[in-house]
């Protein structure tokens, strides 16, 4: 019998080396192709850019099916700050021109006057640009909130580090201004609702988090830079985002709801992206900011990937135990709803982020929650803590890194041997999908490798931070406090018909067709969405339908209700 037994455990550890030989080569060949890929695509200089502006990030050089020769502010800041992280860190000292024309860009496009406002009426929640810095008028899903506060986060990473070469004059004079703007915005406007992937006017974690990160360490640097007027509210309310964080925890199912609108299930890549992009090593395994390590990330991420398991061809057959392709959120039917390669990338990265601090603090905690997560891979595992020192960690490090590894390999499986990373890969046999040359996924496929081989990023500030026993959604010009209101209106409609909602509200996007907000039909006739609306105020609105371009308003006169002091308020509504 003890034969047998070495014979499988030869066999396993034979299997694990094979397979992370085979993550090992993909990421050697991958690295460069995905650096080289987000050069090519920052202006004015990238093969790809096609006219950008110098430091402008396309988020691909796709122009049809879809159009995405625009620049996202999210998606450049996301894609700057893995360069940033570069840069400072030592491994490319020859980013430095590249960043500071990303300063120069973004301090521009923040003064552009957009649909969403100017630089002084909420323009900073514009989510796109053309990529010759003028304003994208077209219809879109807007505002987004989660831009300024990335931007933020990029450019104080940059200016920490340029403060420790010596070089505050720069910081004070040029970076500052521009940080201060979006910290501005994210402090007056953290609790209004923001468009959830175009879809959804709803509250996002992911946002919330990205939010909270930014005020922080704005705060510290502000300290620093002797800006001591603004740190008591940018640290006021990122105390209120951290208590309004906690409210997203789904408890019956042990898992982080990534929005409070839109009917669905809440299981979606934001909540782990939210891990990655605010991971703080020295904070450990805190819960409270959701650390890769913590017991309430890993059963999200538990949750999160078995969402994806039956929903797509490709992770039939697939042990329960083993890495799936995963999507944005499974209710998805964007291009017919797919795998992405960023989110997919986005679970292997948590992982490896979760075993850098395992590995640092020498020990592995399993709580009640976290237990199924750990049971895939011993299912008899304990609640208990095991140090580093003891054969239960070992195996379970080495389990959580073969785990990783596989969402690498079901990446390195659907990328075409050019290496280019489109957004998406069919849910049927993973050919790529929708646009080509992705700038996001190659930034994805970047920090996901420097994860694993241990990169640890500057810490930000989640050290130590506890949540206030009293909670205020008030913005810092001391009003804006929220109601979630749910409008639901009986409507029968024709195929490739849908309904919208606008009125008399920012939240309601102040009567415009163009930019009314999209219910969902989940439980047609009925259809619905929940918006965040201010307390205590008389509201009009109407519902419209959208057909092919064409608008037809429901009849007069307009809807009228007033919010509630608080708590949450259902309209019920029929067509006419």
């Amino acid at each position: 019998m003890l034969s047998l037994f070495l014979v499988l455990l030869a066999t396993q550890l034979l299997r694990i080396s094979l397979a992370q030989s085979s993550v090992d080569s993909f990421i050697s060949t991958e690295f460069p192709i995905a650096k080289a890929n987000i050069l090519a695509n920052i202006g004015p200089s990238g093969s790809n850019t096609q006219g950008a502006k110098a430091g402008i990030v396309i988020a691909s050089p796709s122009t049809s099916n879809p159009d995405y020769l625009y620049t996202w502010t999210r998606d450049s800041s996301l894609v700057f700050k893995a360069l940033i992280d570069q840069f400072t860190q030592g491994s490319d000292t020859s980013l430095r021109s590249l960043i500071d024309d990303f300063v120069s860009a973004e301090s521009i496009l923040q003064q552009v006057s957009n649909p969403s406002g100017s630089v002084s009426t909420g323009g900073l929640g514009e989510p796109k640009f053309n990529i010759d810095e003028t304003a994208f008028t077209g219809a879109w899903g807007r505002p987004q909130r989660d831009g300024p506060a990335l931007r933020a986060t990029a450019l104080i990473t940059y200016a920490n580090w340029l403060i420790s070469d010596g070089n505050s004059s720069y910081v004070s004079n040029t970076l500052w201004p521009v940080i201060k703007l979006d910290l501005e915005y994210v402090s007056q406007n953290w609790n209004q609702t923001t468009l959830i992937s175009k879809e959804v006017s709803s509250s996002s974690f992911f946002t919330s988090a990205v939010q909270h990160r930014s005020l922080r360490e704005g705060a510290a640097l502000a300290t620093t830079l002797g800006q001591t007027s603004v740190v008591s509210g940018y640290t006021d309310q990122a105390a209120n985002i951290l208590c309004f964080m906690q409210s997203y925890w789904n408890s019956g199912g042990s898992y982080m709801t990534a929005n409070t609108g839109g009917g669905r299930s809440g299981k979606d890549a934001n909540t782990i992206l939210t891990s990655v992009h605010t991971f703080d090593a020295s904070a450990g395994c805190d819960a409270v900011t959701l650390q890769p390590c913590s017991d309430k990330a890993l059963a999200n991420l538990l949750a999160y990937v078995n969402a994806f398991r039956s929903v797509y061809p490709i992770n039939s057959g697939i042990a329960s135990n083993e890495a799936v392709a995963t999507g944005r959120y499974p209710e998805d039917s964007y291009y017919n709803g797919n795998p992405w390669y960023l989110t997919t990338l986005a679970v292997a990265e948590q992982l490896y982020d979760a075993i850098t601090v395992w590995n640092t603090q020498g020990s592995l905690n399993v709580t009640s929650l976290s237990q199924p997560f750990f049971a895939q891979f011993q299912s008899n595992i304990a609640v208990g803590t095991y140090a580093s020192f003891s054969s239960t960690f070992t195996s379970l490090v080495s389990a959580v890194k073969d785990f990783a590894d596989g969402f690498v390999a079901v990446v390195a499986n659907y990328t075409p041997s050019t290496g280019g990373l489109s957004e998406q890969y069919s849910k049927s046999d993973g050919t790529p999908l929708s646009a080509d040359n992705l700038t996001w996924s190659y930034a994805a496929a970047l920090t996901c490798f420097q994860s694993r081989a241990g990169f640890i990023p500057a810490s930000w500030g989640a050290v130590g931070l506890t949540v206030s026993s009293t909670c205020s959604t008030g913005g810092s010009s001391g009003s804006g406090n929220t109601v979630a209101v749910t409008f639901n209106v009986q409507a029968t409609t024709v195929y490739g018909e849908n309904i919208y909602i606008t009125g008399s509200v920012d939240a309601l996007q102040n009567w415009s067709p163009d930019n009314a907000i999209a219910l969902n039909a989940d439980n047609y006739p009925t259809w619905s969405v929940t918006i965040n609306l201010p307390v205590s105020t008389a509201i009009e609105y109407k519902y419209i339908r959208k057909n092919n371009g064409a608008v037809t308003w429901e009849s007069d006169p307009n809807m009228q209700l007033t919010t509630p002091a608080g708590g949450t308020y259902v309209e019920n509504d029929t067509w006419r």
